[in-house]
């Protein structure tokens, strides 16, 4: 039988990671992968992280399984980071997922089960992986302009206009904060205007928030999320702890089904149990208890939030280092852009070829859509990148 499978397009950011490998010149730098870096180019285990291990090990006596939807304690503290009181508890249906993509793959079928005829409306650009999903899934994806490729800004007007053909039924798909691929975010006014948009139409918000705490801080990042789901009747959010607690590979994710009245928490919880049982069962605990730990003590929590803190002003900083030495090189502030980004990445705006050119005459890799992940630089490659930008002509 498989003679009939067809070979699958790879993955192009791990190709890039394997020419980032080849690649023998020491001045090379790997903006591809959407990992963070410090400034020895490692991707460091959180001190919290580390001390609830510790504490695990020391007191775990059992690796039975947890619930279909996994632990409610996790739900409960994952609940309380992302929405805080924005919407009453006792109407949020919560179920553990293997990473952020779990979720977002569980939103989806969620919404294939309640809406087969479902349209979903995608920012262009978006997350590849959305994409990929969606199509696999045999749901018909709507995009919406929204990054500007000459301000390297959100192209608002644009969005606006494409979102108001949504009709009730369908699902519009929001970044949270730190959108990825281009680091351009909507300000407090862009977002009320989209809240009235979704309550016009009546399509349903679903938010991917995968960068909490990267942007302009942990209680800011939410804000938005927390002023749309008080807002409409309905939502779909899809939280991911791998950047914001570094544990990448233990696949921490949570999807939450935020219903209008309470008596609708219980069928929304029963189908995300279902969907659960159908994918993979029981979802990872490991990664999910830690997080749990650490939100539910004071001391790892002031830790954790503290180290999340620096990280997020190691990565202001590179942004500003960049802009400002882009400033200086060219004589132009047309980089200025990516000092007002926030979160791991930025998107150049510039054309494949050009993306081409620097990874083969300078050795900087960053996708071909020229999304760099900004993460990946520290103070000496900042420099390199920036002169490199210069002479590539971006």
């Amino acid at each position: 039988m498989f003679e009939t499978l067809k070979q699958q397009p790879a993955d192009k950011i791990l190709a890039l990671v394997q020419m980032y490998r080849d690649d023998p010149r020491d001045t090379k730098v790997d903006l591809g992968v959407g990992v963070y870096k410090d400034a020895t180019g490692l991707t460091p285990v959180m001190r919290a992280v580390k001390a609830a291990e510790h504490q695990l090990w020391e007191t775990q006596d059992s690796k039975v399984y947890t619930g279909l939807a996994g632990d409610p304690a996790f739900a409960d503290a994952m609940v309380d980071l992302v929405l805080n009181d924005a919407v009453s508890r006792d109407t949020v249906a919560a179920a553990a997922t293997p990473g952020g993509t779990g979720a977002v793959r569980q939103a989806f079928e969620l919404i294939q089960m309640a809406r087969p005829t479902a349209r979903v409306f995608v920012s262009d650009p978006t997350w590849p992986n959305h994409i990929s999903i969606l199509n696999y899934l045999g749901i018909e994806v709507v995009p919406y302009r929204y990054f500007d490729d000459e301000t390297r800004g959100v192209d608002f007007d644009a969005m606006i206009a494409d979102l108001n053909t949504a009709q009730k039924g369908d699902v519009v798909l929001l970044h949270g904060c730190c959108h990825n691929p281009t680091g351009a975010n909507l300000n407090a006014v862009q977002w009320d205007a989209v809240i009235e948009v979704l309550l016009k139409t009546g399509a349903t918000p679903m938010v991917d928030i995968a960068y909490q705490g990267f942007g302009d801080g942990l209680q800011e990042d939410a804000a938005a999320t927390r002023k749309l789901v008080a807002a409409v009747p309905e939502a779909l959010i899809a939280a991911s702890c791998s950047k914001n607690f570094g544990i990448y590979r233990e696949r921490t994710g949570i999807l939450m089904a935020i219903s209008a009245e309470a008596k609708a928490k219980d069928l929304n919880q029963g189908t995300l149990a279902f969907l659960n049982r159908q994918n993979f069962s029981f979802p990872p605990d490991h990664g999910a208890r830690l997080v749990t730990m650490i939100l539910n003590d004071p001391a790892l929590r002031a830790d954790w939030e503290a180290e999340l803190e620096q990280v997020r002003q190691s990565m202001l900083g590179l942004r500003s280092q960049l802009s400002n030495e882009l400033q200086r090189l060219s004589g132009s502030d047309r980089f200025g852009f990516l000092a007002q980004h926030r979160g791991m990445f930025s998107r150049l705006g510039t054309t494949p070829q050009i993306v081409d050119k620097l990874r083969e005459e300078h050795g900087i890799y960053m996708v071909g859509d020229s999304r760099m992940n900004i993460a990946g630089l520290n103070t000496q490659t900042v420099p390199i990148l920036a002169q490199a930008i210069v002479d590539a002509g971006v």
